[in-house]
């Protein structure tokens, strides 16, 4: 793989075909679980680490496995490793673990992983297709994380809180209070602001993305319209 080929995975991960806000898979745990930072973050990373293994490994066997039975093959390698980080968020971040509940084994059933899969990893080499999960992880995670800071900063005026839920009572000092004796904003932290807050980084996205075609292309330049589903198995 040529560092062009992975720029491209990469920037299409994380930017063109953002899972969150460009093909809006996964919407229920996005909205879901980013009411804060490390909630969003904590299961962003999870199916981040889900995603590039689950495909490379389909794409190392892609060629064997028939096509009558890819999809329950997929499911099955899927599966296999989210019961593997369910097991170690257990045992080693039980509070986050308690936090996230039903959310981690749910990333069996999530369509980004299973749809990037179909769409990507049956049909690239391993190393490929390894980066492309990984782009794709990282691209939601951003988005979780981003999302989370707006509803957590808005809802209770602090930026980490529940960060010790993963890393210990040690890192309490890690939590940053952005406004000091802040009520709070229920809303913010409640479904429609989720939703609300889903729309702004919609918008935002768009927003620069109409800028730079503007700045190449001229003033009459126009973004495409998001039309949600899978991006097919292409590195532009």
């Amino acid at each position: 793989m040529t560092f062009q080929e992975f720029r491209d995975i990469f920037y299409n991960g994380l930017w063109k075909q953002n899972t969150g806000i460009v093909q809006l898979l996964g919407l229920c745990p996005l909205l879901a679980v980013s009411s804060t930072v490390v909630n969003g973050v904590s299961l962003g990373l999870a199916t981040t680490l889900v995603m590039a293994i689950s495909s490379g490994a389909v794409a190392l066997i892609r060629n064997y496995v028939p096509n009558e039975i890819r999809i329950p093959v997929f499911i099955l390698i899927i599966a296999v490793l989210v019961t593997v980080v369910q097991y170690l968020m257990n045992a080693y971040m039980y509070p986050l673990y308690i936090v996230l509940g039903i959310f981690i084994p749910l990333i069996v059933t999530n369509c980004i992983v299973l749809a990037r899969i179909e769409a990507f990893a049956s049909k690239n080499p391993a190393l490929q297709s390894a980066a492309d999960g990984l782009a794709m992880g990282l691209g939601l995670t951003a988005v979780l994380a981003v999302l989370g800071g707006m509803r957590e900063l808005f809802g209770h005026g602090t930026l980490l809180s529940g960060i010790d839920l993963a890393l210990g009572e040690s890192a309490r000092s890690l939590v940053i209070t952005v406004i000091p004796d802040y009520h709070g904003f229920l809303f913010a932290v409640l479904p429609p602001g989720a939703f609300i807050g889903l729309g702004l980084l919609i918008a935002a996205r768009n927003w620069l993305t109409l800028r730079a075609e503007r700045k190449t292309r001229g003033p009459e330049a126009q973004i495409t319209p998001i039309t949600g589903g899978c991006s097919p198995a292409s590195h532009a």
